[in-house]
């Protein structure tokens, strides 16, 4: 009787065991995680809408710098996209306050009333729009506003215009809608400001939403009234266009001219345009979960609609605190910004002063955007990723790959940190590329 041959204990040992895909010592900000597969068939198939999507690099590099550092590792982590700021007592006592009195139920699904007066107050004091109660809606921060939004406008196949770079989110909201992300990409020597015609080019039948935000995550840059005009000229010849104008950073703000919002300097385009704002990064609220808009009546009740079948109402609790922000004394987002702005100077001048590295000056937000194509070269490092690595392993230096933002060979700092965490950062970030540059000197 013929025998059978034993398999060898080897094998048995990794029967089932996990098979990891990626290379040795891969990462990746911008790309899905490689899974790490068993060898066994999966019992749920995810759809082909979450496969389209890539995880946030934004929170992926603020996760792995929080790894690193329960690690033990001396990390500086520069990819936050949130104030260090408390914040103010007299929101966070509204808050408590709010607690206390027992302001803990569920409320309207698009908000307070309270709140969409305050709101609807903001938008004619700081903007000179006008608003009903009807065309606001609160949300669980301004992410979910554009989720929503794009989530109650898009079709399968429609598309949806975005000024690149541009924040993470918007290709993949975009996606998860069943909508086309069109990047229209605007380099430093256009300060990172789409043209007219660049836009109209990028215009066809199929579009329906453009994102435009400014001033920009993660540029700083941000559009003039004349140029949102010039932008909004071309819009004019598209009725089917809803534009949304992400001013979340509006008073994050320093430049010469006014801060100008779109729909402010293209009355014509009112009723096309959905201003999308909220508290996380003028008042330090981030943590509380509160954005808005103001848009045609009949889009935001559609996303009021996706919002009660999905999260409800905004926490009873922020709503009130983000209440007494944009009601009270304004004084605390005047001092933010005076901070923000020395830190911006600082870490624009430190970056220009580095081997390989050139970063324009921005007008607001708080971050910094970087060139990083020189030292990339000089390290003979293939892409930003890659860079961003390199920095972390050799500096301890967390920062955002640009590609993330659909601008590869750059990268993304965030100066919402205190100055002599920025300092140190910037020492740490010279050593290692002054170190390694004498040795390539090929650089061209």
């Amino acid at each position: 009787m013929p025998t059978r041959r034993r398999e060898p204990a080897a094998r048995r040992a990794n029967r089932g065991a996990a098979v990891n895909l990626a290379p040795p010592g891969y990462f990746s900000y911008t790309s899905p995680p490689v899974i790490v597969h068993r060898m066994q068939i999966l019992a749920v198939s995810l759809s082909k809408r979450v496969q389209k999507v890539k995880p946030s690099p934004t929170l992926a590099v603020t996760a792995r710098a929080a790894k690193l550092k329960a690690e033990g590792k001396d990390i500086i982590g520069l990819g936050a996209g949130e104030p260090d700021f408390d914040t103010p007592p007299s929101i966070a006592d509204a808050g408590v306050e709010a607690i206390r009195k027992g302001l803990t139920r569920y409320t309207a699904v698009e908000g307070t009333t309270e709140l969409k007066d305050a709101i609807i107050a903001k938008f004619k004091r700081d903007n000179s729009l006008s608003y009903e109660r009807s065309q606001i809606i609160v949300s669980s921060g301004a992410k979910q506003t554009c989720f929503n939004l794009c989530a109650a406008l898009l079709d399968p196949g429609d598309e949806c215009v975005i000024p690149a770079p541009y924040w993470v989110s918007y290709p993949d909201m975009v996606l998860l809608a069943d909508g086309t992300p069109v990047s229209v990409f605007a380099g430093a020597e256009q300060s990172y400001k789409i043209t007219p015609a660049q836009l109209g080019a990028a215009i066809t039948p199929r579009t329906r939403l453009m994102f435009i935000n400014s001033p920009c995550n993660p540029t700083g840059a941000a559009y003039t009234g004349a140029e949102l005009q010039a932008l909004g000229a071309v819009l004019a010849k598209h009725p089917q266009i809803i534009i949304a104008s992400d001013e979340m950073y509006e008073h994050i703000y320093w430049a010469a001219t006014p801060f100008a919002s779109f729909a402010q300097a293209n009355p014509a385009l009112y009723d096309r345009t959905v201003t999308i704002n909220g508290c996380s990064k003028a008042y330090a609220m981030t943590g509380w979960r509160i954005g808005y808009c103001g848009g045609p009546k009949e889009l935001v009740a559609a996303m009021a609609t996706i919002q009660g079948q999905s999260t409800s109402n905004a926490s009873s609790i922020s709503q009130r605190a983000a209440t007494a922000a944009l009601n009270g004394d304004q004084t605390c987002v005047a001092d933010m910004n005076k901070a923000f702005k020395g830190r911006h100077d600082f870490v624009v001048a430190g970056l220009n002063a580095l081997p390989g590295v050139s970063c324009q000056h921005g007008a607001g937000t708080f971050y910094a955007f970087a060139n990083v194509e020189g030292a990339m070269r000089a390290l003979g490092i293939k892409d930003d990723n890659a860079f961003a690595e390199y920095l972390l392993v050799e500096a301890g230096v967390a920062v955002v790959p640009g590609s993330g933002f659909g601008a590869p060979g750059h990268m993304r700092i965030s100066f919402a940190c205190s100055l002599k965490t920025l300092e140190d950062a910037l020492q740490r970030m010279q050593r290692v590329l002054s170190n390694a540059w004498p040795k390539r000197a090929v650089v061209s």
